[in-house]
């Protein structure tokens, strides 16, 4: 009887209508047409790329600013036009992205030359060779090709925090070696201060060129959503205010456009799920909530003992508190670490930790510059009050608090 039921369910889901008429708009791996509020960034790529279609070795570059700015899109759709333009022209030219977040492509050195050198068309085995002779047949396919390469590496402070940067090193250095094919690269990160920590020649090497993205502020949001929803929505399916209201949730999670879309995306899913025929801004509220616990429980309950550690100190230390330092953090950690009776990581592992923690947007991590004391990071919590007990709970049963 129950599978019965679940069987009509489906086919009931199959013939219902839906809010939706291309969901894929709203995701973050849509490219469109055209990419609104970064015609500044898109200018300064091409700029950058432009002298790749004429045999020439383009600057290294590095591109920064907070989740959901648009990086990674800027960075997309302006090296598939230049692609196009080489395909059309027939220029030696290949561009290759690599999501370094991603552990089956970049989460080990091997794999990540691994990943390459199968990009231009040898194959390597998942494991099993040493890493000089993976980067061997890399070099020997370099030389074969005789063509320019523009290789993303997009989240490069995941690959830098996994496997410190040699890879790095040794990618920016391929110039030098007698290769017929020359390679540019383009490091995208939400955090700046990873390349703090890379060799000086790295680092030197890595920001020949640096492309800042601002984040977007509510209007640029809304139109932003706009012209997504009117690819990812039928006609007249949205609500009054419901734009609006998507854009000012995410302006204040730092113009982060791409939880703003997330949301629009999860408030259609919670309509059809009500089998309503329209958005409302009581779905973008429930679907505002969802995302949120989903999240942070998703967060807390997955992460590494160090980081569940490094979590459940900010929150113990924030109690009515705005803002809170990394030094601060860290005292307690250390404190806390002593008493569960595990290792304790340097403080800058533990700064690297609280940065991915902002990436997540489960803490709001700014950096100040405290003159000739250095730099330092004012913490503040960005987790609802709502789900705040529950998390500390869970982080408690956890690390066993």
């Amino acid at each position: 009887m129950v599978e019965k039921d679940t069987e009509t369910f489906f086919e009931d889901f199959l013939r219902k209508k839906s809010v939706f008429s291309d969901k894929k708009a709203l995701q973050a791996s849509y490219i469109p047409e055209t990419v609104l509020h970064r015609e500044i960034q898109i200018k300064q790529v091409a700029n950058v790329l432009a002298p790749s279609l004429k045999g020439d070795k383009t600057s290294n570059t590095f591109v920064y600013g907070k989740t959901g700015t648009g990086k990674t899109l800027t960075v997309k759709h302006t090296t598939q036009k230049l692609a196009s333009v080489a395909e059309k022209e027939k220029l030696p030219l290949k561009v290759i992205y690599v999501n370094c977040k991603l552990k089956r492509s970049a989460d080990t050195e091997y794999r990540l030359i691994a990943q390459l050198a199968r990009e231009l068309g040898k194959e390597i085995p998942p494991t099993g060779l040493p890493t000089e002779e993976v980067y061997r047949s890399f070099f020997k396919a370099l030389n074969k090709q005789n063509q320019n390469y523009v290789i993303i590496l997009d989240e490069i402070d995941q690959l830098i925090n996994k496997m410190g940067d040699n890879a790095l090193y040794n990618l920016t250095r391929i110039s030098e070696e007698d290769t017929t094919s020359q390679i540019s690269l383009i490091g995208i990160s939400n955090d700046i201060m990873f390349v703090d920590g890379l060799d000086p020649r790295v680092r030197s090497s890595l920001s020949e060129e640096e492309i800042v993205f601002p984040p977007y502020n509510a209007l640029q949001i809304q139109s932003i959503l706009k012209q997504r929803a009117e690819f990812a929505f039928n006609k007249g399916v949205l609500g009054q205010g419901v734009i609006e209201k998507c854009a000012a949730y995410a302006a204040r999670d730092h113009g982060d456009a791409r939880r703003a879309m997330e949301l629009l995306r999860v408030a259609g899913e919670v309509a059809d799920r009500k089998n309503t025929k329209t958005i409302t801004l009581e779905d973008i509220d429930e679907a505002e909530e969802k995302i949120d616990r989903d999240r942070i429980m998703d967060i807390a309950t997955t992460q590494p003992k160090q980081y569940q550690v490094v979590l459940y100190s900010i929150i113990s230390l924030q109690r009515g508190r705005e803002s809170l330092f990394t030094g601060e953090v860290y005292g307690v950690y250390k404190s806390l670490c002593s008493k569960i009776n595990i290792s304790t990581l340097t403080q800058r592992r533990v700064s690297d930790i609280i940065s991915e923690f902002d990436m997540m947007g489960v803490v709001n991590a700014k950096v100040i510059s405290k003159g000739r004391y250095g730099r330092t990071r004012e913490i503040s919590l960005e987790i609802p009050e709502a789900t705040l007990q529950k998390t500390k709970s869970i982080l408690e049963d956890s690390i066993h608090i």
